[in-house]
This record gives C-alpha cells, sequence and structure tokens, in this order.
C-alpha cells in the first residue's frame, strides 16, 4: 500500500518545481499563477496575481473556464510547502497541460525569502 508521501514523491519524480528565485521571475505574459490552497489560506497571503483554485476542485474550475482550460497556457503551482502542488502538478500534465511547474518549498518558503505577499483589502472598520 502506498502512503501519501509515497505519492508525492512520485509526482515530484515526474514534474518540475522550480528553485524560488527562478519562480518568482517565473511570470512572463500568459502565465496562470494558481494557488491550490483553501480559501482561508488564500485570504491570509497569497503570491501576487494568483487565482485561488484549490486543490480538491483545481481540475473541473480550470475546464470551466475556457481561457484557463487552454492546456498550452503555462501554469504555475504553489501550495504551502509544495507537497499539493507536486500532486495537483501531476494531474494537470496527466489531463495534457504542456508547461506545469510547482514553487520547490511552496508558500512558506516563498513568504521566508521576503518575496512579495499579496493580500485582499480589509474592510475598514465602522
Amino acid at each position: 500500500m502506498r502512503s501519501a508521501h509515497d505519492l508525492v514523491r512520485e509526482a515530484r519524480s515526474r514534474i518540475v518545481e522550480l528553485p524560488l528565485a527562478e519562480a518568482a521571475t517565473w511570470r512572463p505574459d500568459g502565465v496562470l499563477v494558481v494557488d491550490v490552497r483553501e480559501p482561508a489560506e488564500y485570504a491570509a497571503g497569497h503570491v501576487p496575481g494568483a487565482l485561488n483554485l484549490p486543490r480538491g476542485v483545481l481540475e473541473f474550475r480550470l475546464e470551466a473556464v475556457p481561457e484557463w482550460a487552454k492546456r498550452q497556457r503555462p501554469v504555475l503551482l504553489y501550495c504551502q510547502t509544495s507537497n499539493c502542488a507536486a500532486l495537483a502538478a501531476l494531474s494537470l500534465l496527466q489531463m495534457g497541460y504542456s508547461t506545469v511547474r510547482s514553487i520547490a518549498g511552496g508558500f512558506d518558503d516563498w513568504v521566508a525569502a521576503g518575496l512579495p505577499v499579496e493580500k485582499p483589502a480589509q474592510p475598514a472598520p465602522h
């Protein structure tokens, strides 16, 4: 029987994970940056310009929006630590997305490196 860690290890052997320095610059026009964490995690802070498509609905939501469903469009994925993003990247490759990357170390390492973080505007107190 395989464990979740076995699945992540297998996914990592089949995908491309970008080091932080490269991921921070791998944002040419047309790249779809996707945060696969849960909405509350995304709301607490995310990579600037990232869409929130949680891991559990990622494949279905991508296919539902024609602009996102273009299989040749580059996709950059991340999660908190990079495990879920690795699984998501493998899934998208299996669906025929041709250029899928995952951020090594995930959002935790992104924040630790001092890279920019976007947070939704908080409503003004009454």
